[in-house]
């Protein structure tokens, strides 16, 4: 499925979005009713495989719909992107995972927090968890969640992804937070926990490409790195949020006249210039990401290896557009004049929610953005997630 398909389904859902974003921010999650929307225009659904009733569309046209959806909302943007890829992890786990989350109810959701943050203890056909991990963003829609551990491997240790149902843990409703406050990304606390062996995935696996999941789901899409696929689908909330913003005080700046001087704001030479280089920003972002996808992409369908630069420069221009996407929308607030600075104005939100998907790790350009570097240089050793 391409971008125009996606969009298609997109476009008809902006108005709603729009409105309910200042309560999908005062509520700090998602309403039910932009759930209902995500789930029936199969957005939600977007990267599962076809065999589960899923999409199957490519990411980049998965992440062109989610830049979309954040000009007008970034914390609905970044559960769409968050959660949506869950589905095409949980294609990469054993059948026997797959089934025991989708057999009875395909749209059933995974949420995740992969920091390592909790206790891991190997037992008898699986293992034991325990512990609190944070950020897990649209958790209190979904039903199931992934948590990150470490095992120890070899005199090192080993990255897994564990698969838990809901009476497994609880969610401590920790988020209040001043960017992305609908996102609900909030704590997840486990007392005791036992997750068999078939409910596991490797992060070795996953970056050598031999997940077990393939053997059921063969198609291109489930042949693409998981560190690349995850990462990218944080970077269009900021890059959507920031298109929305450059829009929205172009719109606010029309008929504006200084109250110190009686300038028209859109004859004023420096605000032009504001604009214009923040609109570049963003497009700069969007082609940079987009063209890295289109080669990841076309490796896959031609069945090749994922080349390891070509990896580590998808990480790495995904953080650069995102730093893009902060310092775009802040030379358009700048630009928007005093009223950006109220609260019921679009602007202040959007600004706030780029600075808050910045914040992530994967999104930090000063972790990220050397990567392209390292992979020119043949210095990607212990990057596992790539």
């Amino acid at each position: 499925m391409n971008g125009a398909s996606l969009l298609d389904r997109v476009r008809p859902l902006l108005p709603a979005l729009r409105e309910r974003a200042p309560e999908t921010e005062a509520t700090r999650r998602l309403p039910e009713a932009t759930v209902k929307d995500l789930l029936e225009s199969g957005l939600l659904r977007a990267l599962q495989p076809a065999r589960w009733g899923g999409l199957e569309a490519e990411p980049l046209a998965f992440y062109e719909a989610a830049a979309e959806i954040a000009t007008v909302c970034a914390s609905t943007a970044w559960c769409l992107g968050v959660v949506g890829v869950h589905d095409w992890q949980l294609a990469l786990f054993p059948e026997e995972a797959q089934d025991a989350v989708w057999k009875d109810d395909p749209t059933t959701r995974v949420s995740s927090s992969y920091a390592p943050t909790g206790r891991v203890t190997p037992v008898d056909g699986g293992y034991r968890l325990e512990g609190t991990w944070s950020f897990s963003s649209g958790c209190d829609f979904c039903e199931w969640v992934f948590l990150g551990g470490l095992l120890p491997r070899d005199g090192g240790v080993e990255m897994r992804t564990f698969l838990l149902p809901r009476r497994d843990y609880r969610i401590d409703d920790n988020w209040h937070v001043m960017g992305l406050a609908g996102s609900g990304s909030k704590n997840i606390v486990v007392e005791d926990a036992f997750v068999p062996e078939a409910f596991t995935h490797s992060f070795a696996e996953a970056f050598a490409g031999r997940s077990p999941g393939q053997a059921v789901n063969p198609g291109p899409l489930y042949r693409l790195p998981f560190g690349c696929v995850f990462a990218s689908a944080l970077v269009p909330p900021a890059l959507g949020a920031a298109r929305g913003a450059v829009e929205e005080a172009l719109r606010q700046v029309k008929g504006r006249v200084s109250a110190g001087d009686g300038r028209k704001a859109a004859e004023d030479p420096a605000v032009l210039a504001r604009f214009s280089e923040a609109a570049n920003l963003v497009d700069a972002g969007w082609e940079t990401l987009a063209s890295a996808w289109r080669e990841l992409q076309e490796t896959a369908r031609r069945g090749e290896a994922m080349p390891l630069p070509l990896r580590a420069r998808t990480r790495s221009v995904g953080a650069q557009a995102v730093d893009w996407a902060v310092e775009a929308t802040l030379l358009v607030f700048q630009a928007a004049g005093s009223r950006a600075i109220f609260t019921d104005n679009p602007l202040q939100r959007a600004l706030r929610d780029v600075m808050a998907a910045r914040a992530h790790f994967i999104n930090n350009v000063d972790r990220s953005g050397p990567l392209r570097a390292r992979g020119e240089l043949d210095a990607l050793e212990g990057e596992f997630f790539l």
